[in-house]
């Protein structure tokens, strides 16, 4: 079978060179011209953290990802791409500004755990303001954000991405050389059709999706302990995620007193057990 008899849209394809397989292994399209890092910065492996629409905790997921790889030895660092609603230093604790170095390239904040993070928000005078800036100038600031950072030493470099396929998303897939996706959802009946098209988006740029996460999957009653789940059934999220030739890596519940770390800037302090599957996936890929 050739590589256009598995795609999406096969209807309307005009080249195999613009196809690949199921799962987005194939090999990159020819014509896309990757941006290069500059000689100061080193990263092993590069992975997005992507969702079909917002509210569904891909923030959470990265900034977890990244601490609890830190926790374990590595170099990591986060590109928060989502411009116009930035959360990642405020999950960290991080207000300082950004400053440049000698060579006018930007140097990265760092959290307490030596995780380097780049965000708008740390180049704004106040975190409050809202980023009024058409497609062109967001995608702009996210490939510089790629380009002009001094990403020194990383074994990973995770890329907050924002939801849905709009420019920014498109700008990432075709300007930086990702390693593989992680789809972040909830189990709400929608998700097959929204996740879906997160996904088509990914094989139609031939990047590879490396799992799901299912977050708020369920919470726990604290008075009688009956776990209740919030979103759907059980199985919603594998079966979208089967459908799609992929795994889920982990579920994870909705948990108050993982969610106040967070909002109080302690996401370092997350206990372990959160995101083993997408921790063990990732720590496999930089072996």
């Amino acid at each position: 079978m050739s590589a256009c008899d598995s795609c999406p849209s096969k209807s309307s394809c005009t080249s195999q060179s613009t196809c690949s397989s199921a799962n987005g292994e194939g090999q990159q399209e020819k014509s896309i011209q990757f941006e290069k890092m500059n000689d100061k910065s080193s990263v092993k492996k590069v992975i997005g953290i992507c969702s079909g629409k917002g509210g569904v905790g891909k923030s959470f997921v990265t900034s977890v990802l990244a601490s609890r790889l830190a926790r374990d030895g590595y170099n990591v660092g986060i590109l928060d791409a989502d411009i116009t609603g930035p959360s990642i230093p405020k999950a960290f604790g991080i207000k300082e500004s950004l400053k440049g170095d000698e060579n006018k390239l930007i140097i990265p904040a760092v959290s307490h755990s030596g995780i380097k993070i780049v965000s708008v928000n740390l180049l704004l005078e106040n975190e409050d303001a809202p980023v009024l800036w058409r497609g062109p100038v967001i995608a702009g600031l996210v490939k510089q954000f790629y380009t002009d950072v001094k990403w020194e030493g990383l074994d990973v470099l995770l890329i907050d991405m924002p939801p849905g396929t709009g420019d920014v998303p498109l700008t990432v897939f075709q300007s930086i050389p990702l390693d593989g996706i992680i789809l972040v959802s909830t189990a709400q009946d929608l998700v097959s059709m929204i996740v879906n098209k997160a996904r088509n988006m990914a094989l139609m740029m031939q990047v590879k999706i490396l799992g799901f996460v299912e977050n708020m999957s369920s919470v726990k009653c604290p008075d009688c302990g009956k776990v209740i789940r919030i979103f759907g059934k059980d199985g919603t999220v594998e079966a979208a995620a089967k459908e799609m030739g992929s795994v889920v890596l982990d579920s994870v519940p909705l948990d108050p007193s993982v969610t106040s770390l967070v909002d109080e800037g302690h996401v370092e302090r997350v206990p372990a057990g959160i995101l083993d599957g997408a921790v063990k996936l990732v720590e496999d890929m930089l072996e």
